[in-house]
């Protein structure tokens, strides 16, 4: 758009204190117009800030989470359980103290005769092959007592071993080292220290 620029004419002297516009071509000249006043009888109503809740059943049912939430933690409280205890299983059959039990067993005389040959700890299917051995091994506190089931060619039993130390740097002494059979027989194990 092109303006046009009007410059009044001054004398020579006062172009200085010109005035000058500016006139485009599309603008219409303006004009102000007011509404006309509008007089109320009564104060105004307030309106509300909010436009009013639709009705409850104009909203989908939604179902509740916290039972699938609770579920979830279930699972994962009992995952964690499980692998603490397969964990704790397999350091437990890793341990110094059931091979030497282990030894011990298989080299005696009585339990051979009466479990047969093969003597070796009872394999657990849910354990993927692995013997389940209850109880607690403590060499730093001085504590050992586990059981677990062991079998041979001829049948299987329990084995129950327990030993304590009295005071840190002295041996441990056995307190109970015996294999109850499943047919009732109590062997107690040579316990000459392990």
């Amino acid at each position: 758009m092109s303006a046009l620029l009007r410059v009044s004419k001054i004398p020579r002297a006062k172009f200085c204190s010109a005035v000058i516009t500016k006139n485009y071509a599309t603008e219409s000249p303006r004009t102000t117009l007011q509404p006309d006043p509008e007089t109320f009888a009564a104060p105004s109503k307030p309106r509300p800030y909010y436009a009013k809740h639709p009705r409850r059943e104009n909203y989908p049912v939604l179902q509740k989470t916290w039972p699938t939430v609770l579920a979830f933690v279930g699972l994962g409280v009992a995952g964690w359980g499980l692998f603490m205890m397969v964990a704790t299983n397999q350091e437990k059959i890793s341990s110094s103290v059931v091979r030497q039990i282990m030894r011990s067993v298989r080299e005696d005389a009585q339990l051979k005769e009466t479990l047969g040959e093969a003597i070796r700890p009872q394999p657990e299917w849910w354990l993927n092959g692995d013997p389940r051995i209850h109880g607690r091994i403590s060499q730093l506190q001085g504590n050992v007592d586990v059981s677990f089931r062991i079998r041979g060619s001829k049948g299987s039993g329990t084995l129950y071993f327990t030993s304590i130390r009295k005071d840190k740097g002295l041996p441990f002494s056995i307190l109970r080292f015996k294999v109850i059979c499943d047919d009732g027989t109590i062997i107690h194990v040579d316990s000459t220290p392990i």
